[in-house]
């Protein structure tokens, strides 16, 4: 029976892409660009999965990667950014300034309120995860908030989960489920950690990775047939 939830944010709970984009604009514009088109932020993404990718395989430090992706982007787009620490600084305030919720993952986290413990397990920096948490409301039904930034390390790294299994203690690794959209991140992080994985897949992509997913789901609602199981 599963007795705790750990949910990933970015992804999952809340719609980050749409958060990216808000913020990527509103900070281009503070730098004198508004033309700001599909590909263009396309290309940024992209850019931002490989420097995650790599902070998840050990590569690379968090720092490299806040600032790194921005020299990236700017150096190949041909854009003069006159302080790119700066940049990022107003772009991590500007994600948590705006949320978009993914599905009814509000009224889901609601309703399992008190019926099972549930956490956030999440990579994001504090700023805009704090922030992001609170104005959603989702923090308020939380049991516990664990940010990468705060614990030292990132997901999935084992050691991002020391905490988490301290606020665990007394509950079976069987009975604790994870649920988020990254393989790389989440699934690969609930494997280390030895906890149940839920896969939130809802582009239907395939996993050609070895990383072990005990559920599939391509709705949050479908969570709820998992723990009746």
């Amino acid at each position: 029976m599963i007795q705790a939830i750990l949910w990933d944010v970015d992804g999952t709970l809340l719609d980050f892409k749409k958060s990216e984009e808000y913020g990527i604009r509103a900070c281009m514009k503070e730098i004198g660009i508004d033309d700001v088109d599909e590909e263009m932020l396309t290309r940024y993404e992209k850019i931002n999965r490989r420097y995650w990718e790599a902070l998840e395989r050990g590569e690379i430090t968090k720092p490299q990667v806040l600032i790194g992706r921005f020299e990236t982007f700017f150096a190949q787009e041909g854009i003069a950014c006159p302080d790119v620490a700066a940049f990022n600084d107003s772009y991590q305030r500007k994600l948590g300034e705006i949320f978009f919720e993914k599905e009814n993952s509000l009224e889901i986290i609601k309703n399992l309120h008190g019926r099972v413990r549930q956490y956030v397990v999440t990579n994001g920096t504090v700023v805009a995860q704090r922030t992001k948490l609170e104005k959603s409301g989702l923090g308020a039904y939380m049991d516990g908030v664990f940010i990468s930034d705060e614990i030292g390390t990132e997901k999935p790294g084992i050691g991002f989960f020391t905490p988490v299994f301290a606020a665990l203690a007394g509950i079976p690794k069987e009975d604790v489920l994870i649920v988020g959209d990254s393989l790389t991140s989440d699934m690969r992080g609930g494997n280390n950690a030895g906890f149940r994985c839920c896969w939130y897949n809802p582009n239907g992509l395939k996993n050609e990775t070895d990383v072990r997913v005990d559920f599939e789901i391509h709705s949050l609602n479908e969570i709820y047939a998992i723990l009746q199981k």
